[in-house]
């Protein structure tokens, strides 16, 4: 079967995106929304694939033009699907895993002979034997060493009582020093005797607990031996006819696991080979949220960053491709001052700004504000998060931001905030309690996790509901990044993501989140401040 789908509608009328999806931060064009959802319905049929999705799965369609002009798409699925690379309606990988006699079944099949080998070692009788053995010669080192210690107390005591009755010979009295120094000799000989035993024991679980862990050690590079080879058969192309390694385009260090196996890679590569010219892409989740994660069946997600962006970031040379729109100075001109006084300014801040520099944008409110006011020292008191509009302080001063900060950290402040949930939501009001810790595999992604997050709680009450979108307040209680958009969107929160949240629910013009009131007692002047900013949505 071919892995050039042709639409089943007519799209001679949709749009043909000028520039390529830049993946990591897109609104899905229209022709890869019609793709995807076409991929879905052919999913649904298939029943031997119906448990593994609905478990949950990330989705990939790439759109392209064949050699002979005509549009068509591509489908891919992350990682492998029900254990096999090699389904007909998707793309092959990359480099195929899962092939019985390939390099990596090769070198897995070693390594899980290393690991049986270590199994076998550590619930072994030997073990076990010589464990006890040690334990046995502690015991007995103790038990022996105890009792001639008491003995020799007793001893001590009746020599006492004999020179205190009088009336020793210098022979008897040089009897009783010579008994002392007996006892004290022969319980330094008691103890060198059984360290003697115990060092002999001690060795002897030594030398095969070593074993064990040369085999460790010989497991762990055999492992990143394998990996490297791995790595290096994975070699990707570009849009120039260029090819890399996965361990070239990570220049020698060992790639993330997964690198490779998501769906972009994958569909490009398929692209590449075939000389389809690529137009669009998107990825979508199928099927229930992971446990932690916050993914909605349908929704539309950015390629993870720990493992794509430096592939992409090779494989996409050669394509005109959109600009990241994060990277693009804010639209808007100047600061919109909300508050000014001595110690402290409070700006409105728009969607599509940074609260301060970037690593790829140095334009930000920060930024703006340092060139139009003579100020010292740091100076952003809290942040709000790119895509975010609404109220933010600024400190004029090193006093006035270590004050200010006091007063922030010290949640002395209260913080609300209006946003649009996709999603009907039924209460009325309540507290959402879910700890947070970033996702390391795809930052800035976060995720729930009861166990290593930290404490993260919001209050909210719904404000209106109308057509499938509630409108809702929100008050932080903790300040973890990305709080509010997982509280919204999580199940065990509010399970309606903010409207326009690309990262936890569906992408759209911008994301529907505002800091609309700030209250606080000013630290310095000690006037109450109350200031808001009318949503903009």
């Amino acid at each position: 079967m071919s892995k050039f789908h042709r639409f089943e509608q007519e799209v001679d009328g949709v749009e043909v995106p000028r520039q390529f999806t830049w993946p990591f931060h897109y609104v899905p064009a229209r022709l890869s929304v019609l793709a995807a959802e076409q991929v879905m319905r052919a999913v649904s049929t298939r029943a031997d694939w119906a448990a593994e999705l609905q478990a949950g799965k990330m989705l990939g369609v790439l759109v392209v033009r064949d050699t002979a002009g005509q549009l068509g798409f591509l489908a891919a699925y992350s990682g492998n699907l029900c254990g096999r690379n090699d389904h007909d309606y998707f793309v092959p990988s990359v480099y195929d895993l899962l092939q019985p006699d390939g390099e990596y079944r090769r070198g897995e099949a070693a390594i899980t002979a290393i690991n049986h080998e270590i199994e076998r070692l550590e619930q072994s009788e030997e073990l076990s034997q010589l464990t006890r053995h040690l334990q046995s010669a502690q015991y007995q080192r103790d038990r022996e060493i105890d009792n001639y210690k008491r003995h020799i107390t007793e001893c001590k005591a009746a020599r006492d009582k004999r020179r205190e009755q009088g009336d020793l010979t210098a022979d008897e009295q040089q009897a009783l020093l010579a008994e002392s120094q007996h006892q004290k000799a022969e319980l330094k000989r008691l103890r060198r005797h059984h360290e003697a035993l115990l060092a002999q024991a001690a060795q002897r679980l030594d030398d095969f607990q070593c074993r064990i862990a040369q085999l460790k050690a010989l497991r762990k590079r055999s492992s990143e031996a394998l990996q490297e080879r791995i790595f290096r058969l994975f070699v990707v192309l570009n849009a120039r006819g260029e090819r890399k390694d996965l361990m070239e385009i990570w220049d020698g260090a060992l790639p993330p696991s997964g690198a490779g196996e998501c769906c972009a890679p994958k569909l490009l590569q398929c692209a590449y080979i075939n000389d389809w010219h690529p137009i669009c892409m998107a990825e979508f989740w199928y099927g229930r949220s992971p446990v932690g994660e916050v993914r909605h069946h349908g929704h539309y997600y950015p390629a993870c960053r720990s493992k794509c962006l430096p592939i992409l970031s090779f494989m996409l040379q050669g394509l005109d491709v959109e600009p990241n729109p994060l990277a693009e100075p804010a639209v808007s001109a100047g600061l919109d001052i909300a508050y000014d006084d001595a110690w402290m300014t409070i700006v409105r801040k728009p969607a599509g700004m940074l609260s301060q520099p970037g690593k790829l944008l140095d334009d930000s409110v920060e930024t703006r504000y340092r060139r139009r006011s003579d100020v010292c020292g740091p100076v952003v008191v809290h942040r709000l998060d790119q895509e975010t509009s609404g109220l933010l302080v600024l400190a004029k001063n090193k006093t006035a931001h270590q004050a200010l900060q006091d007063v922030f950290a010290s949640r002395r402040v209260t913080k609300t905030y209006v946003a649009l949930l996709d999603g009907e939501v039924h209460d009325n009001e309540g507290i959402i309690d879910l700890p947070l810790r970033p996702d390391v595999d795809d930052r800035p992604r976060q995720r729930v996790d009861p166990v290593d997050g930290k404490p993260s709680i919001t209050r909210w009450r719904v404000l209106e509901r109308s057509g499938g979108i509630t409108r809702v307040a929100l008050q932080p209680l903790t300040g973890r990044t990305h709080q509010l958009r997982v509280h919204c969107s999580h199940p065990l929160g509010l399970n309606a993501p903010i409207v326009g949240d690309m990262l936890y629910g569906t992408a759209s013009s911008r994301l529907m989140l505002h800091a609309w009131r700030l209250q606080f007692v000013h630290p310095i002047t000690r006037q109450e401040i109350d200031i808001t900013w009318n949503s903009p949505f």
